[in-house]
């Protein structure tokens, strides 16, 4: 009954141990994919408001000239 034990125990540490190796590639691509969802969000703004802030700055009267 101890070797089961014995055997069950080092099968279970041996498991964490993997998955917490594991984990820092994870969290790359977790922020490979937050950088992504960024990156999306910016360019959507961009195409959305990029006009409508071109035609605003472009409308400024600087010194009176326009």
């Amino acid at each position: 009954m101890l070797s089961l034990y014995t055997a069950l125990q080092t099968l279970v540490f041996t498991t964490v141990d993997r998955i917490k190796s594991q984990e820092k590639g994870a969290s790359a691509v977790e922020y490979a994919l937050l950088v992504a969802g960024i990156a999306t969000v910016v360019v959507a703004a961009v195409a959305l408001f990029g006009p409508k802030l071109n035609a605003l700055f472009t409308n400024i009267d600087v010194d009176g000239v326009q």
